[in-house]
């Protein structure tokens, strides 16, 4: 039965140190959530542990507050816990948490994560480390490069375990299981459970203990959810800056499928909708420095708008975010859950609206089945002005609607198909009426004997004989003159 917190309930429950429950409070927490109150006392009893949680439940802490109790104090020089995230920007959030919730002890944590050089990660190492967190690839190099010491490794937690799937981090993760002690407590954390985590829990965890405090894939209940139906991508935009003008937009996420969207809806709103200095984008071809900036710019209140792709949905722990906007419907859907989780925090309300066009539909029909509910559709305000869909992004549009419905009926042909096909025949009748035309003009009909040139069919040679193509002698002829050419070759 999943336990509902209330005001009897606090972190003095648990077996936490003075130094914890200081930070704790200094932090602002009062009341434990559902996560924070099955998983800590699991890891403090040194089970391993399974959680499902959706984003912004408090999980980060349900897994560092127990991790600092056991390791208490700095000591040596090796680490003794290693923490993996799939992205620099959830390392950062995560080692600011240890942190924030760490800050009346001594001990050493340090955040490695790729994108910058690794002289200054190398140095904090070499000055002694308790806690690790890091992407997986940076853990792999500096380890290659003996800058990791792993023999005093005694925990290793995974964190958001469906997103290291998606990225492709499973080989790296094996990697790292081969070179870390196997006597261990082990932790994975996840917001979605499919069957690729499964069989990852299956092959990381001993005997673990599940705790899902929520529905897989559930979205937070804090978050108003809301779909727009949308026939272009000049209607989003328009749509868009309609709901960023709203008096209650005060800080917003806007999560697009690509950089060159990114790009674009960055210019648009610096174009027209919000001041210079008020909007942000951050994508991968953005440098670390650019992006680390963007985002403390964003947490701290001093941007209104961050315009982001899917680096981003995880890492960012703001509880005063307003608004997500998925102007692109995400293709890994469990991402869908991740995006709309950076609103409603910490007891916040937000609002999370989807726009969708005619193709899109196909995704959100699987998303809702992940989250097990229908997204409420929305009615597009009067004022939005309806664009006229270009020919070549409907074409684009019409064509992935096919492929879509090919990959749910393999024998479905599609109207590109027929088109293709069409256009393939019209191809055919042309190049012979070409052929025709040239034929014609060397007076040979199509499809006709090859061409003898102007005189073919009958003309008179001087001799009288007729030429090649004529009567039936002219054969004959043809062989007599050639044997007569041979008797003379001979002769000579």
């Amino acid at each position: 039965m999943e336990i509902t917190p209330n005001e009897d309930r606090s972190f003095d429950q648990f077996d936490l140190n003075r130094q914890l429950l200081n930070a704790v409070a200094d932090a602002g927490y009062t009341i434990p959530t559902p996560i924070q109150e099955k998983t800590i006392p699991l890891i403090l009893a040194n089970h391993d542990v399974l959680g499902i949680a959706q984003t912004g439940t408090g999980k980060t802490a349900a897994y560092v507050l127990p991790l600092l109790m056991r390791i208490k104090y700095a000591q040596g020089q090796n680490p003794r816990a290693v923490i993996l995230a799939p992205t620099r920007e959830l390392v950062m959030q995560i080692d600011e948490a240890i942190g924030q919730l760490g800050k009346y002890t001594d001990l050493r944590h340090v955040a490695l994560y790729g994108g910058l050089g690794p002289k200054t990660q190398i140095a904090l190492l070499d000055g002694g480390v308790d806690i690790i967190v890091t992407t997986p690839g940076r853990f792999m190099d500096l380890y290659l490069q003996e800058k990791i010491v792993t023999k005093e490794l005694k925990t290793m937690i995974l964190d958001e375990a469906d997103k290291m799937m998606d990225m492709g981090f499973m080989p790296q993760i094996r990697k790292i299981l081969e070179v870390i002690p196997r006597k261990r407590q082990n932790l994975l954390f996840s917001a979605t459970f499919p069957e690729r985590v499964e069989s990852l829990s299956a092959e990381f965890l001993e005997a673990p203990v599940r705790v899902e405090v929520s529905p897989q894939a559930s979205t937070a209940d804090m978050v108003t959810q809301k779909l727009y139906e949308m026939p272009n991508f000049r209607t989003k935009i328009n749509m868009l800056e309609h709901i960023v003008e709203l008096d209650d937009f005060q800080r917003g996420i806007i999560f697009t499928r690509s950089k060159t969207t990114a790009e674009n809806v960055y210019k648009f709103l610096l174009r027209k909708v919000v001041e210079t200095d008020q909007v942000r984008v951050i994508h991968a071809n953005k440098g670390q420095n650019t992006r680390i900036n963007s985002m403390e710019a964003f947490k701290e209140g001093n941007i209104k708008v961050l315009v982001a792709t899917d680096v981003a949905s995880r890492g960012i722990d703001v509880a005063e975010v307003s608004h997500v906007i998925n102007f692109d419907v995400p293709l890994i859907y469990e991402d869908y859950v991740h995006r709309i989780g950076r609103t409603g925090r910490a007891n916040h309300t937000g609002q999370a609206i989807t726009f969708m066009t005619p193709p899109e539909e196909y995704h959100i029909k699987k998303i809702e089945k992940i989250i097990r509910m229908t997204i409420p559709r929305e009615a597009v305000p009067s004022t939005i002005d309806i664009a006229e869909t270009p020919t070549e992004e409907n074409q684009a549009m019409l064509r992935e609607i096919d492929e879509q419905r090919k990959k749910e009926d393999p024998t479905f042909k599609g109207a590109f198909h027929e088109k293709k096909s069409l256009g393939t025949a019209k191809a055919r009748a042309a190049k012979k009426n070409t052929q025709t035309a040239r034929a014609a003009k060397l007076g040979v009909k199509s499809g006709g004997p090859a061409s003898t040139g102007p005189r073919a069919g009958g003309s008179k040679s001087k001799s009288g004989s007729s030429r090649p193509g004529g009567a039936k002698r002219s054969g004959k002829v043809g062989g007599a003159g050639k044997s007569a050419t041979n008797k003379g070759r001979a002769r000579r």
